[in-house]
């Protein structure tokens, strides 16, 4: 009866640690403590579970060394133990009482352990073989009945369902460890802003998982197709992709690797390989919205390979499946930053190209927005008041020069801007001597100015109105020489007769002042005729200062008549190709000019030198009180005279000379007097020097 309750009391004892669920070692010992101490009294209970590779590994027991062997290290194959093949095959409890006469049990573990009968059960649950148990007496049968054997069956249900509890609840736990890993996964993934760091979070994860390992990932392009080749490759280690490559094509079975990585993302779902090597190669789809994105390549080495069977490859998918959408995402952000990129760069590069354009146009451009404010402005802008660029950009025009208010430019500007038309106008610089033609062009934000300096086509306009009225009166001067010069000579011819006649001597004076005004026309048709005059045969190389030379007795006794001073120097300067006489009358029609301008007691100026080697230059220099610059642009034209008696031919002819020696007259006036610089052109010689007109004398 004590017996009975003890049996009972331990049987209840280990239903209550069953259903703790405590550690299944310690169960398993309670059973076999039972079965051995309390139903059969055998020496040895084995408890034996499957490893994974189809063998089984003692696991809990009595005793835990016999004969120097621990019951951990006894491992039973079913490929050569046909007891357990039997066990396998039929889940039913074998008694064998006679070692001697069956041939099934191991005979190195019968001669081993002196097994003399045994007793083998198998250890199932609903249809599930979950391990085995083995009994023995060491040396001895155990002669067990039929009852003891059911008893026995009975334990061995009981460590089933342990078994099984053990392996729900372990099961449990690694659910609920993956499940958190996930969502630790999900949370770093969160923080990732780049492709690298993503990765770099799902290969952790992933080596958590599969227990170590080398992984890679193939990124496929955007435009691959269905099955296409992934192109970008990113390895956990850093390994380049050739390197990658090669490592396993030096492995067995892995010539067709691209062939694999295009099955993967055909199928949209892992495949695993073994190699040759003994490690195991997962490729695992990187799948968002129902494409694929990427091709993640495990190589598992050490025990996780030699456990193919037990690699967690929905897990690793789980982990994959997880950094899939955020990968995507920063793909697609990834991909969206090279088009912004690479826009920017082209608009950059086609923003670059225009401003190089505007800002080598050699004419000023600047823009204005509809609160007139600079907007831009390039390096040739002419600015008034020696404003700076930086001083004036991003300020208001007509703040920044209010004088302009009210003027042509403030009024087209206006027209250009609120009318949405070109404008084009010409205004003067009121600083310096300066034209400008000026274009207005609207646009959506304002309107873009280009400011181009006319002063030089200012200049040439000019002078081609001075070019016609001179080719008029040489015109002119042709046609009339013939015609009016003979029917003078002949009435001049006659009026000297008629003084040398005794009856008509009353009326000599009027006739000798016929005369001298008949010498006077003749005068002045002579100066229509050099004017006209366009012939430059008459040119040769000669000094400019020896004309002068030549003539300054007659531009001394002149200044000398009129109480004035004459100053006259030369620098040595090279020959020119001159017309003598047509010089000489320029010289003389300039000082001519110059001694009517000045006061009694001035000093007139008279000079040559070199400037830059490439130009001679004739100065001819007064005292007198200046030009008004209300007339300065009317000098030269024909017949413009400010001379009571003058013919308003002088200076018409002197520019007409200047023309036809490719020279050019330059006028600089104020209060202090007025020069008049008259410029050769001429080849620059080595050694040349250089010379000014202001206060330098030979």
């Amino acid at each position: 009866m004590v017996n009975d309750q003890s049996r009972y009391s331990r049987l209840a004892n280990i239903t209550r640690i069953v259903n703790m669920k405590l550690d299944l070692y310690e169960v398993l010992q309670q059973v076999t403590a039972a079965i051995s101490e309390e139903i059969v009294r055998c020496d040895s209970v084995g408890i034996y579970l499957p490893e994974g590779d189809g063998t089984y590994r003692g696991f809990a027991g009595k005793p835990e060394i016999m004969s120097g062997v621990t019951l951990q290290s006894q491992i039973i194959d079913p490929e050569t133990d046909s007891l357990a093949a039997e066990l396998i095959e039929t889940r039913k409890t074998i008694y064998i009482a006679d070692t001697s006469t069956d041939k099934r049990p191991d005979p190195r573990s019968v001669e081993a352990f002196q097994i003399k009968s045994l007793l083998a059960l198998p250890i199932s649950y609903e249809k599930d073989f979950i391990g085995m148990v083995f009994l023995f007496d060491y040396g001895m049968p155990m002669n067990l009945t039929e009852s003891e054997i059911e008893s026995v069956e009975a334990y061995v249900n009981m460590a089933a369902v342990a078994i099984e509890n053990a392996k729900s609840f372990h099961q449990k736990e690694k659910l609920l460890a993956e499940k958190q890993l996930l969502l630790d996964l999900t949370r770093e993934l969160s923080f990732c802003s780049t492709i690298r760091e993503s990765l770099k979070v799902c290969f952790a994860y992933l080596k958590l998982a599969l227990d170590d390992g080398d992984f890679a990932v193939h990124i496929i392009k955007s435009s691959s197709t269905h099955g296409g080749t992934p192109a970008q490759f990113h390895a956990a280690d850093g390994m380049s992709e050739q390197k990658w490559n090669g490592r396993l094509a030096g492995m067995a079975g892995t010539t067709s690797y691209v062939e694999l990585l295009k099955r993967a993302v055909s199928r949209k779902e892992p495949i695993q390989t073994r190699l040759g090597t003994g490690q195991e190669l997962l490729l695992l789809p990187m799948i968002s919205m129902g494409k694929v994105h990427g091709i993640v390549s495990a190589l598992c080495s050490g025990e996780a390979a030699e456990l193919a069977m037990d690699l967690p490859i929905p897990f690793a998918q789980s982990i994959i499946d997880a950094a899939a959408p955020v990968f995507s995402n920063l793909l697609y952000m990834d991909r969206l930053e090279g088009m912004v990129e690479e826009r920017t760069s082209a608009l950059y590069a086609a923003n670059k190209r225009v401003n190089s354009v505007i800002e080598n146009i050699t004419d000023g451009f600047f823009v204005l927005n509809k609160n007139w404010e600079y907007t831009y402005i390039n390096k040739h802008l002419f600015l008034p008041k020696g404003k700076r660029a930086d001083e004036v950009f991003g300020k208001n025009i007509w703040e920044v020069y209010p004088e302009t208010i009210g003027t042509l430019t403030y009024t087209e500007f206006h027209r250009a801007m609120n009318d949405r038309v070109t404008v084009r106008f010409e205004t003067q610089s009121d600083e310096q001597d300066f034209w400008f033609e000026i274009t207005a062009y609207p646009f959506d934000d304002g309107i873009c100015c280009v400011l181009k300096n006319i002063k030089e086509k200012k200049k040439y306009e000019n002078e081609l109105k001075r070019l016609a009225n001179l080719e008029l009166i040489g015109q002119m001067a042709a046609g009339i020489s013939h015609e009016v010069r003979n029917p003078m000579t002949t009435v001049r011819g006659f009026l000297q007769l008629m003084v040398t006649d005794e009856q008509l001597k009353p009326h000599a004076a009027h006739f000798n002042l016929m005369i001298d005004e008949l010498d006077r026309a003749n005068a002045i048709i002579t100066e229509f005729l050099s004017v006209g005059n366009t012939r430059t045969s008459d040119m040769k190389m000669m000094g400019l200062n020896t004309i002068l030379e030549d003539i300054s007795p007659l531009i001394k006794i002149d200044t000398a008549n009129q109480n004035k001073q004459i100053q006259i120097y030369t620098q040595e300067v090279p020959e020119l190709l001159l017309n003598h006489n047509e010089i000489r009358q320029l010289i003389i029609n300039l000082y001519r000019n110059g001694l009517e301008a000045m006061d009694e007691g001035k000093t007139l100026t008279i000079g040559t030198y070199l400037e830059n080697d490439n130009c001679v230059v004739l100065a001819v220099q007064d005292q007198g009180s200046g030009i008004d610059p209300a007339i300065i642009e009317k000098i030269g034209t024909p017949f413009y005279t400010t001379k009571e008696q003058g013919t308003g031919l002088g200076l018409g002819i002197c520019y007409a000379v200047a023309a036809r020696h490719n020279a050019t007259i330059d006028i600089e006036t104020g209060p202090e007097g007025t020069i008049f610089f008259t410029k050769f052109p001429v080849k620059a010689e080595p050694g040349a020097t250089h010379g000014s007109f202001h206060g330098e004398t030979e």
